[in-house]
Formats: structure tokens, C-alpha cells, sequence
């Protein structure tokens, strides 16, 4: 078999693939890069002088699938067996946490447990670097090259009982909650939600989120209903995705109860899903343009905004009226945290439901977008439905779709062709006035609309994204899609 990272990090299916010796191999794998790349960097001249003793700690955390806590112990104890320091977290935790500890100590690396939002059959590893992001891709080649020789030669791995480790103290169980909790009060303004006396529906879909987003709001003073905040490793049934398919217990708790808001997050808590008054579900990429200018009326931060390729422009016209540069980047939070560590960040985020902000971390938390969606709605004093509105308003209505569709392999193969060779002139009639391939295949249509397909790598998928400024536009370019992916009208 081979060991692939996609775009954040190497999943499979538990006891298929996702096996304890492979789950040793990837671990020894990025035991080996750590030790290269600090090597190098002690024998670059540019970094000699100013290398100091080379960090020996990796953070190890996990979410609440099965035996995510064992697959921990046995990466711990691999790492230990390197000679290298495991902090172990004490329980579950939030892959935002885990990024937190990792910079808050210095640390070499972090590896996190955790499929995210995929369904209960699958787990993962994250693995980020030290710079405190999900690791980019020259490093993930990096350790799918050594991952391909302990394949070939798992005797290879270097081992260590864990209760040895332990006693040896190579592994040392840590609890970041209450440091990063810390961190979370000093950037949301809990005494304005405090004040606004908010209503909030909260959905934690039985994940690692639980103890740390309602812990906050409960200080804040918040009236809360709080859902699926116990593990359950088949996560209720469903993907532990806060999409609005994924918690219609949450939209009906706002709706009875008369809250301000609903706020999910998933499964290792770095994406987040809101619902507004009604009940109403707003979409990702219109949550970051909503606290942009949240951010930039509350705080003038100074830097550039980052959003990737299939993520609205909503974002840009936000930016535009501030005077704010926007960067448009791959999909995966990997290059999003990047532009925060090398240019500064006002906020960074994708349409799948992730985002950062200035000073924070380089990584997805969707703890701290649920508590900033809090912060601006007690703010504003209105109800969510209309500050959306408003900004509606001040720079035009944006209306955003995504759908997958499920094609053949030989339909995969034959569309990749087609788009690559002969892409389409007019999508339902429209010219196309820009293809951009930064990630997939995005038309830029006259008008402003635009469509975007990405062709999974993994599965026979394709994702087709679809913004206009009006409904039955959006219907008539979806139908396009359709046609266009399937071959058939």
C-alpha cells in the first residue's frame, strides 16, 4: 500500500488501512523528518549562528473516535523510542488547542488523532511542523518517502513499551485546556456577550469542542442549549460536519426556544457552522465576510485577508470596502496559515468552515469563530438575518451553492480531459471570461458569476461550486453543472 496526506493530513478507515502498525510507521516517519530538518537547519550557515539547542518535545492529541487514545499511546511511545520528548494531552482535544501548545511550548512538531469531519469509520493524523500550521507539501512528500521505506521495512520502526516510556518520563501527560482558554479571553469580548444577555443554541456533535466553546459562553453569561456534548464515536449517526444537513436538532432548538443563534462546531472542533434567528443556515465564506468587517470596525487591524479559490467574493467586496488586499490560495487551511506566519493576517478562511485571525494561530478554530459571531451579533444589537442584510446592502447581494456529485471513474478521467483540453467558452449561456486553476477549474463568467469544479484525487467526486447574484441565475448555472459533470441533461 502507499501512505498518502492529502489536504490536511493521512486518513483511512479504522482497522483497514488506519492499523496500529501503520499508524507506527507514519509516526517513525515524521520522527525522521523532525531530526532532518533540524539537521539542516544546524548546519545551514544562514541559521547556525542564531540555532539554538534543537526543540526535542512533539505534542500528541487525539478527538473522540475509536480508539483514537490508543493509536495516541503508540505514537507517543514511537516518538519516545526516537528520543524524543511525547506530551500526551489528558483527553480529547481540539485540533486548535493542540496548534496553541504547540507554539505556546516551543515544541518540534504536533500529531493529532483525528479524521475531522469525515464519517465514524475513518481516523487521521494532522501532522503540523513547528511554525504551528498544518504541514505544507514539500514536508508531507517528505514523509511519504520515508513512510514508503518502514512499508517496506516495518522492522524497522524503533519502538518503546509505553508504560516504560512513561516511567522514563519520554512521555508526559499534558492539559492545554486551561492556557488556551486563557488565550480565547483575552481575543473575544466575553463581557459585551455578557451584557447583550445572548439566547444561544450549541451544538458540540459529540466532539472534542464540548468543555471548551460552552465553557466560555457560560462565563460570558450566556443562556444556553447545549447538544451531543458527551462522546459517542459513531457521532450520532451522521458526519461530525456542522453542515446544515448535519444538525437539524440545533435548527430546531433555535427556532423553539427563540434563540439569537445556533452555533456548531465538528468533530475536533477547527470548523464551525451557524444558523442565525430563523433558523437559517449561513454559509462559511459569508460568516468571514461578516466578522471581516466585524474585525476591521472593532480592532483596524493592518494586513492582507486570505481566502482560498472556491470561497466567495463576498470576502473581496468586505475587503474592498476597507482597503484591504485579499490572497487567493490553494484549497487547504495549510496555505491560509502560511500567509499568516509570513505576511500577517486580518483573517483567513475556506468555504468548508474554517478560519484563523490576526495574532492567533495558523490553524482552523472554530471555537474562536463561534465565540466571534457571539462578540459581533451582542455588538450590533440586531439579530444576525439583518446585519447580513445590511452588508447586502452596502456591496451587493452574493449567493453561493456547492454540490458533489458522484460519477464513474472512466467520467472522472474523461471530465479532467475535457476541462484540461477544452475547457468550456459559455457555462448556460454565459461567456467565460477567466479560467483560474489555481486549485481545480474556476470560470469567471461576464457579469461576475462564477463556477468552480474540483475532481476528488481520492474518490470518483466532483465538487462543483456555484456564486451569483441571483436565485434563478444560480439554478440555471447548478443545472449547467449537472450536465457538464454527468453527460447527461
Amino acid at each position: 500500500m502507499e501512505i498518502k496526506f492529502g489536504t490536511s493530513g493521512w486518513r483511512g478507515i479504522i482497522s483497514d488501512e488506519f492499523t496500529f502498525e501503520n499508524v507506527e510507521i507514519v509516526t517513525q516517519a515524521i520522527c525522521d523528518y523532525i531530526r532532518d530538518s533540524q539537521r539542516s537547519a544546524v548546519s545551514s550557515p544562514a541559521t547556525k549562528a542564531s540555532a539554538g539547542r534543537p526543540r526535542s518535545q512533539v505534542i500528541v492529541g487525539y478527538d473522540t473516535r475509536f480508539f483514537s487514545e490508543k493509536f495516541a499511546e503508540i505514537t507517543a511511545a514511537v516518538i519516545a523510542a526516537n528520543g524524543l520528548q511525547a506530551l500526551l494531552t489528558n483527553r480529547d482535544t481540539p485540533t486548535p488547542t493542540i496548534a496553541f501548545e504547540l507554539l505556546r511550548r516551543k515544541a518540534a512538531g504536533g500529531i493529532n488523532f483525528t479524521a475531522s469531519h469525515n464519517p465514524a469509520q475513518y481516523n487521521g493524523i494532522k501532522f503540523s511542523p513547528a511554525w504551528g500550521g498544518p504541514a505544507l507539501p514539500e514536508t508531507t512528500r517528505t514523509i511519504e518517502e520515508n513512510c514508503q521505506k518502514y512499508l517496506a521495512q516495518p522492522n524497522l520502526v524503533k519502538k518503546m513499551p509505553f508504560a516504560e516510556a512513561l516511567k522514563k518520563r519520554q512521555v508526559m501527560m499534558i492539559d492545554p485546556r486551561p492556557q488556551y482558554l486563557k488565550r480565547l479571553r483575552k481575543i473575544v469580548d466575553l463581557p459585551a456577550i455578557r451584557k447583550a444577555r445572548l439566547k444561544i443554541g450549541v451544538d458540540a456533535l459529540y466532539g472534542t469542542g464540548r468543555e471548551y466553546l460552552d465553557e466560555l459562553l457560560k462565563e460570558a453569561g450566556v443562556k444556553m442549549h447545549l447538544l451531543h456534548n458527551w462522546r459517542d464515536v459513531l457521532f450520532g449517526g451522521r458526519p461530525p460536519e456542522p453542515s446544515y444537513e448535519n444538525i437539524p436538532e440545533l435548527v430546531h432548538i433555535v427556532k423553539k426556544e427563540k434563540c439569537h443563534l445556533g452555533l456548531g462546531i465538528d468533530g475536533d472542533a477547527d470548523r464551525f457552522g451557524i444558523i442565525d434567528e430563523k433558523g437559517n443556515y449561513i454559509q462559511p465564506g459569508h460568516v468571514i465576510a461578516l466578522l471581516l468587517d466585524h474585525l476591521q470596525k472593532t480592532r483596524k487591524w493592518h494586513g492582507v485577508v486570505a481566502r482560498s479559490v472556491m470561497t466567495t467574493n463576498f470576502i473581496d467586496a468586505i475587503a474592498h470596502k476597507h482597503g484591504v488586499t485579499v490572497r487567493e490560495t490553494p484549497v487547504g487551511f495549510k496555505y491560509i496559515g502560511d500567509i499568516l506566519v509570513k505576511e500577517g493576517l486580518i483573517i483567513g478562511g475556506e468555504e468548508s468552515g474554517g478560519l484563523t485571525i490576526h495574532g492567533h494561530v495558523p490553524e482552523k478554530d472554530g471555537i474562536l469563530a463561534c465565540l466571534l459571531v457571539a462578540e459581533m451579533v451582542a455588538y450590533q444589537k440586531k439579530p444576525l438575518s439583518l446585519i447580513l442584510a445590511g452588508l447586502y446592502k452596502e456591496v451587493g447581494v452574493f449567493l453561493f451553492e456547492r454540490v458533489n456529485f458522484r460519477v464513474t471513474t472512466e467520467r472522472m478521467a474523461e471530465l479532467k480531459q475535457t476541462l484540461k483540453e477544452n475547457p468550456p467558452e459559455r457555462i448556460a449561456g454565459v461567456k467565460v471570461r477567466e479560467v483560474v486553476t489555481i486549485d481545480g477549474f474556476k470560470f469567471i463568467l461576464e457579469g461576475g458569476s462564477w463556477v468552480g469544479l474540483r475532481l476528488s484525487g481520492t474518490e470518483p467526486v466532483v465538487r462543483y461550486y456555484v456564486e451569483a447574484q441571483r436565485q434563478d441565475t444560480v439554478r440555471k448555472l447548478l443545472q449547467a453543472g449537472k450536465q457538464l459533470i454527468t453527460g447527461k441533461k
